[in-house]
């Protein structure tokens, strides 16, 4: 149970083994590294899952998941600027709930951010599909396309966008930030395009029955599309590279939010207007299938395919990112080997970090299906967003007087509200993804008692609490 203090977490902003992190990033580079990293696989694959639960409600799903990332995304935000640290909701665990709290959250945190990639890389392999037929007339071979268990050996795009990402990683914050940012403006170009063109492709008829399925429905598509919100946090991680943290990070948290939620609901509504909500099952390319029917030309369908190998792409970019520097803050403090805080001092980046958690993330995503990737990282990002909540109220009794740029309106119920739609969204998800769950919390508790607890920087040290008291 042994605290951090939030001082000592700031003091020790940037600081890595042989280097220090560079501030470089600009509100407006968190901001796109948090869009980069939440608009992606979410509505471009993500939205054939979830629409044959939901059926034309699956607008109302999205609505709902998104509330449920507003709530948590305000209590991020205000954290981020008390706390503004590379470890995210760990450290904001650390300094108020104790070590092994944020070693649980920091492990749901590498199943949110490591898991995703290699989910988000998943489908960048079917739009490359989609591309590459409607531009060369030929298609990746299912062997080499598709993991074991459904009908392939290994999933050779997805390693590849990884291994580009890892690439780009490796020259900087700063560049790579230029490079995403590129990415996303492409992507919401995209996005609008596709709302502009399916819009004239749409029948009211689509829209009825409205909830084919009913609430449970609804709330099982609101599950499944949480997946798409994932990655606003995302700036949170960039704490330690931001000019301004303090000032930058809660605005670019919630303006991302809104920006994608936006996106969101426009394309939602529009896709299922356009096709039935049925003919959504199994497809995993449905925006780009959308674009050719309602145009009657493939080309449409190819530009959104290339819009969305790019628009995937920088998800990959973004979140691998985002576990880096989380693993960093986490190494730092002892609880994962020190190879992870390892700083190059000629470019100011974790690089042997960025190659071990890309090679990976590489692996899962060239032998693990889709679907349960996107499940057990649902759930492993709700249960950190719920600490979260459960951080704000605690540091605020703790430390009222502490300085915030940032502080959640109407406290403690939004919070409180945060904390409950996390647990709602929770137990919406299927009983094999609670068993995933809980086997992944097993290795990492074995992981954190047999490894991290002898070798954290605070064994040995005085509790801040007991001093405190003293």
């Amino acid at each position: 149970m042994r605290r951090k203090p939030v001082e000592v977490l700031v003091a020790e902003g940037g600081q890595g083994e042989g280097g220090t992190l560079r501030r470089s990033l600009t509100m407006w580079q968190l901001t796109m590294i948090s869009i980069g990293a939440t608009l992606g696989t979410g509505i471009f694959v993500v939205l054939g899952e979830a629409t044959p639960l939901a059926g034309p409600a699956v607008a109302i799903s999205f609505v709902i998941a998104g509330l449920t990332a507003l709530f948590s995304a305000l209590s991020y935000a205000e954290l981020a600027g008390s706390v503004p640290v590379s470890g995210s909701s760990y450290s904001y665990s650390y300094a108020t709930m104790g070590e092994l709290i944020a070693w649980i959250c920091g492990w749901c945190l590498i199943l949110e951010y490591g898991v995703s990639v290699a989910a988000v890389a998943v489908g960048w392999g079917e739009y490359l599909n989609e591309l590459l037929h409607g531009t060369l007339g030929i298609t990746i071979p299912e062997t080499v396309s598709a993991p074991l268990g459904e009908g392939g050996y290994i999933n050779l795009p997805a390693l590849i966008v990884i291994l580009m990402a890892m690439v780009f990683l490796m020259g900087g914050a700063k560049e790579s930030a230029r490079v995403n940012t590129i990415m996303v403006v492409i992507k919401i170009a995209t996005l609008v395009l596709f709302c502009v063109i399916g819009f004239m492709g749409i029948k009211a008829g689509n829209y009825t029955p409205l909830a084919p399925l009913g609430i449970t429905g609804i709330s099982a598509g609101a599950a499944v599309l949480f997946f798409s919100y994932i990655g606003f946090d995302a700036a949170s991680t960039a704490g330690e590279e931001a000019k301004n943290p303090k000032r930058d990070l809660p605005r670019a948290i919630m303006l991302s939010l809104v920006i994608v939620t936006v996106l969101y609901c426009m394309v939602a509504l529009v896709a299922v207007g356009a096709m039935p909500w049925e003919t959504f099952e199994g497809t995993e390319a449905a925006l780009a299938q959308i674009m050719k029917d309602v145009t009657g030309h493939s080309f449409w369908g190819v530009v959104l395919a290339a819009g969305a190998v790019i628009a995937i792409a920088s998800v990959v970019f973004a979140v691998l990112y985002g576990q880096t520097r989380i693993l960093f803050a986490m190494s730092r403090d002892g609880l994962v080997p020190r190879v992870f805080a390892k700083v190059d001092p000629r470019t100011g980046t974790p690089r042997a970090n960025v190659v071990i958690v890309s090679m990976f993330c590489g692996v899962l995503a060239a032998t693990i299906p889709l679907g349960e990737l996107a499940n057990a990282t649902s759930i492993g990002t709700l249960f950190a967003f719920a600490l979260v909540n459960v951080a704000v109220v605690i540091l605020r009794k703790q430390r009222p007087d502490m300085p915030r740029t940032f502080k959640v309106a109407l406290f403690p119920l939004t919070p409180i509200l945060g904390f409950g739609f996390c647990a709602w969204m929770m137990f919406s998800l299927p009983v094999i993804t609670w068993i995933w769950f809980a086997g992944w919390m097993i290795v990492g508790l074995v992981f954190y008692f047999g490894y991290g607890m002898q070798r954290s920087r605070l064994e040995g040290a005085p509790s801040p609490l007991a001093t405190a008291e003293k």
